[in-house]
């Protein structure tokens, strides 16, 4: 029986003809039980193969929703050969060249990219929104109320009490803050467009110039400013005020070329989606941290605790937590 990279190199033949030389080299990247690999042949000649498991079903509806995507004019990479059997999806390689890459450049460089960005998220926003029905894409849960409060416990349990250590009492206590349940319920009671579920720097690549969006298996329905708040929030890459303001403003400028409504509360929104994703991350960061071993996630830890903690200041009913993680060591 082959080994997978044996298999990958019998596959990649197939795609390149009469190249003998096939090399395989593993990367690491993200947090996900996928593995990726990039497979050369020849000058020039390239391409991504990702191998997943059936132990997420998000994984197995990749291909279709990268289609699907494609048909309402979100750029993302082109797939070449969709081995479901072996779970191996053959892609186009877009380089290494990710958002996150210009993370130390002026504003003046960055600003183009992400303006870019946030139109794909507009695509997706708006016209891949209206193409969902009658698509028979399957997608994962939708963004409900039981879906925020997941995210606020995830917080609790991971990152609260695992990272930071604070007491069972303070834990419960903290958790049964009302203006929480408010932001969940408030949330939830919101009109949903589809949003990419994971919209931060490390997930938008660029591509002769272009940003194109990766990692999207987790696509579902949920609000506009919860992709915002990914992106602009992101603790891999921090903005500034003065940028996310500007950001924003070129989102809700755009928004109605492309269909998507905005309303006089979308900062209110913006800062409860912020809270949420940051809430969901810190969680993210103190599991894989902790449980899973992955310490470098623990890098990430005090600039998403900071920015929660500044956007929890502009939250109504949640002063105790925000008082809490402002005076953390």
């Amino acid at each position: 029986m082959n080994t997978l990279p044996e298999t990958i190199v019998e596959l990649a033949r197939g795609r390149f003809p009469g190249c003998g030389n096939v090399r395989v080299e593993r990367l690491k990247k993200g947090g996900s039980d996928r593995h990726f690999f990039r497979v050369q042949a020849g000058e020039g000649q390239s391409l991504i193969v990702v191998s997943y498991t059936g132990h997420r079903e998000e994984n197995r509806h990749y291909v279709d929703i990268g289609s699907f995507l494609a048909a309402a004019g979100v750029s993302v990479p082109a797939v070449y050969l969709h081995d479901a059997d072996r779970g191996l999806i053959f892609m186009q390689d877009l380089g290494e060249t990710d958002l996150w890459h210009w993370r130390n450049e002026p504003w003046a460089i960055r600003r183009p990219y992400y303006e870019a960005t946030m139109e794909q998220g507009l695509l997706l926003h708006g016209p891949a929104t209206r193409n969902l029905a009658g698509s028979n894409l399957r997608l994962e849960r939708e963004f409900s109320e039981q879906l925020y409060l997941w995210e606020q416990n995830y917080f609790f349990e991971h990152c609260l009490g695992a990272l930071f250590k604070a007491d069972p009492a303070t834990v419960q206590e903290f958790s049964a803050l009302e203006g929480l349940a408010n932001a969940a319920r408030r949330l939830a009671e919101r009109p949903r467009t589809l949003v990419h579920r994971d919209f931060q720097s490390q997930n938008v690549m660029i591509h002769l110039g272009r940003p194109y969006l990766i990692d999207f298996q987790g696509m579902r329905p949920g609000l506009p400013q919860y992709d915002l708040a990914s992106l602009l929030y992101d603790p891999y890459t921090m903005t500034s005020p003065r940028e996310r303001r500007e950001l924003i403003d070129h989102y809700v400028r755009m928004a109605p070329e492309h269909g998507v409504e905005t309303g006089a509360d979308f900062d209110e929104v913006l800062d409860l989606c912020a809270m949420q994703r940051l809430m969901q991350a810190l969680g993210a960061y103190g599991f894989l941290g902790l449980k899973n071993s992955r310490t470098e996630f623990l890098a990430h830890v005090t600039p998403a605790r900071r920015s929660l903690t500044e956007v929890l200041g502009r939250v109504e009913g949640v002063a105790p937590l925000t008082n809490f993680l402002a005076n953390l060591a």
